[in-house]
Order: structure tokens, then sequence, then C-alpha cells
């Protein structure tokens, strides 16, 4: 089908609940490249929103799914499903967590994070213990708890009144922190750099603090590695940076590089508040989507690519700040790893936005001022270098 024809059919049977999208299609992809349905090739230096951080079309990946699609997709959790058993026992293996549990999305799993925390308490007889504390500016997703956890009005206004019991405190304010934390306390969540909001990233001393203030009020640590986990920030998990381990963590995005998959992962006294009927999902860690998991882990080992992330990312960031120097448009660089953001100068990430991808490069922006990267983990100094060269000739300009 031609472009305007899908447009056609989109804008006429899909709600609408994403405006007017980037006018393009691409219909295969290898590496970094996606090919559009013209057989223009576009570098990819989103992956997705974080997704696909082996790239598009690895050939081991490829292979692994495609072997699991010959055999079964899904038989439900009635049964025993040994690639589930696997990519459990990788989660753990590789984390601080001691068990794990699957389901389809983020926003799912971010969900099941909630529930775990407040089951926790209402097993120990502390029913009171039920709020809990999020960033202002954060991001975890779409559903109503996970709405109401998000510290952005935009996507809570519509939805008002949201679900009780969550407070707002603004990234880094550890004297906030304090005011807002309590003996109602069940648990503080948070993103380690929060993507949605322009690349911020918490500091040590912060969630040093939070670890603290969790532990004097007897609450949970969650961290949310929705899109900072599985090797983006340049380590299979963000919080490793920071010398602090969650008592619940989750993830998505890129544990099925682009198959829909989630992981609620928790340590075992936490984990033990979940009893058979408490929590369920239909889809979540059937046999395609954990095949996607334990192929992804095992490419991520095998080829080095978290490693990878943390050498591109250092150099790509000295790349960025090279140029800062000399080009008074960006205000900013911040990031870890390959999760990079450039705030602009007057508001123009959306205009440079625009002229990357007029030069075939994917990138992000958010609130029309930070471009936002996030290449996939195979990237190249030669890919970062070609990358910069166009970026420095369009601010040139």
């Amino acid at each position: 089908m031609e472009l305007q024809d899908i447009v056609a059919l989109d804008q006429k049977y899909y709600m609408n609940t994403f405006g007017s999208r980037t006018p393009l299609m691409f219909e295969k992809g290898q590496g970094l490249g996606l090919t559009d349905c013209s057989g223009e090739v576009y570098q990819d230096f989103f992956a997705g929103i974080a997704v696909t951080n082996l790239g598009h079309h690895h050939p081991v990946f490829t292979a692994d799914i495609k072997a699991q699609v010959e055999k079964v997709l899904h038989t439900s959790s009635l049964y025993y499903i040994e690639n589930q058993a696997k990519l459990a026992q990788l989660l753990v293996e590789h984390s601080c967590a001691d068990r794990a549990f699957f389901c389809s999305t983020g926003a799912e799993a971010n969900e099941g994070a909630i529930k775990l925390a407040k089951i926790y308490f209402y097993k120990q007889g502390k029913p009171q213990k039920h709020e809990i504390i999020t960033l202002k500016q954060s991001f975890h997703g779409r559903t109503l708890a996970t709405v109401a956890a998000t510290g952005q009005e935009k996507y809570q206004k519509p939805y008002q009144p949201l679900t009780p019991g969550f407070h707002h405190v603004p990234i880094n304010d550890i004297e906030a922190l304090e005011q807002a934390a309590g003996e109602q306390t069940a648990a503080i969540m948070l993103e380690l750099v929060q993507g949605e909001s322009g690349v911020h990233p918490v500091t040590k001393e912060y969630l040093q603090a939070v670890k603290q203030i969790a532990d004097r009020y007897g609450a949970l640590l969650i961290v949310d590695e929705v899109q900072t986990g599985m090797g983006r920030t340049g380590k299979l998990f963000a919080y490793e940076h920071y010398d602090v381990e969650p008592d619940i963590f989750t993830l998505a995005k890129a544990l099925g590089n682009g198959v829909p998959i989630g992981a609620l992962c928790a340590k075992q006294k936490v984990a033990d508040a979940f009893a058979p009927g408490d929590h369920g999902t239909t889809f979540g860690g059937n046999p395609l989507a954990t095949a996607a998991g334990c192929s992804v882990m095992k490419i991520l080992q095998q080829e080095h690519l978290v490693e990878n992330a943390a050498a591109m990312g250092t150099y790509f960031m000295e790349k960025l700040r090279q140029l800062q120097q000399n080009c008074a448009d960006i205000v900013e660089v911040r990031g870890m790893g390959l999760m990079i953001g450039v705030e602009l100068q007057d508001a123009q990430g959306a205009k440079v936005q625009q002229a990357l991808l007029d030069a075939h490069y994917l990138t992000g922006c958010v609130a029309g001022k930070t471009l936002r990267i996030l290449p996939p983990l195979i990237i190249t100094k030669e890919d970062i270098d070609t990358f910069m060269d166009t970026l420095t000739d369009i601010l040139t300009k």
C-alpha cells in the first residue's frame, strides 16, 4: 500500500490517540537502518523509544523468535512454561531480585509493583501504610493507577478523580521528600533517569537519601527500570550505578526487543506477599514473549552490548559537549549511557529534530526543546561520528 492510503485507513478506523503522526511507514530494518515504504533508509537513533536495543533484524534474535514461532506461541499460565522459568532465572541471577513475574507492558509491570507494595503491608496488618511517593515530571504508564503515579498533570487531567494515595515531589529535592514521607508511606517509586521529562537523572546523593528515608519508615523502594533497564544506561540495570538495591524493580521495553513483555522483579520477603490468586495475567510470560527475553539476555552478554553502551555513551556525550563549547544553541547535555538529552535554546528542539529527520535520522523531542537520543546498543563510533557531522551542520546553519 502507498503511504497516503495507509494514512487514510488509519484516520478512518484507528482511534485518534496519537494525532498526526510523522508521515513515515517502515517496512523493514537492518541494524540501525529502517527502510520506509518508498525505499528510503533512515538511521534509527530512537530505537522505538528505547525498545530495540539489539537493533533491527538481529540475526540471532530473529532466528530465536522464528524457532519459537514454529513450536508454540501461547499455552496460558495454567501450565508450566520452560522459557518463563528460564527468563525468571536469568533476571534473578543478574540482579538483586529473588523472584520475577511477567506481564505484557511497562504499565502493567508498574501496576503490579504498586499492587505488590500495597498487599505487602495489608498482609502485615498495616493497611494505614498505603501511600506511594513518586516524582514530579515522572512517567509510569497509562493505566488509572500508573497515571496517578505519573507526576504530569497533562496525563492526569482527563481522568479525575485520580486513584488516591499518590504524592509527587520534585526530583533531587531531599527536603521535599522528607516532608512528604511518614508512617503512612508504603513505597517510594521513581525512575533513575526521567526520560519523558527530557532525560533528567537522579543524583547518587538523592537516591541514597531516598533509601534512608524509606528504611526509616519501613517503606519499600520501587525503581521503574522500564526505560533504563536492559543495558540502556551502561549497566544492565540503572540502579547498579547508585550502590542502592531496590526492593522492587520493573522492566519492559528492551526486555523483548520489540516483542511485548514486562517484568515485575522483587526481593523474596516482598514477593512472598503475592499468594495464588492475588495477581495474574493471560498473555504475560507466554512462550514467545519469554523466548524473546531469553534471547535478549543471551545476546547482551555474548556481544558485550552493555559494555558497548557504556563506552559509546561516554564517547557520544563527549562529542556533544565538545559541540556545546562552540555552539550557543546547546544549553545542556544530560544523560547516562545511551540515554541522552540535548537541551536547546529557545525551544529549538522540534526544529532540530525535523532537520535531522530530513537528513534521515530518527530522534525524539521533549517539550519542543530537548532532543532525545536513544540509539540501539549496537551503535559504533562511526555511527556517532556521522550523526555528529549532521547535527553540527544543522546547528551551524
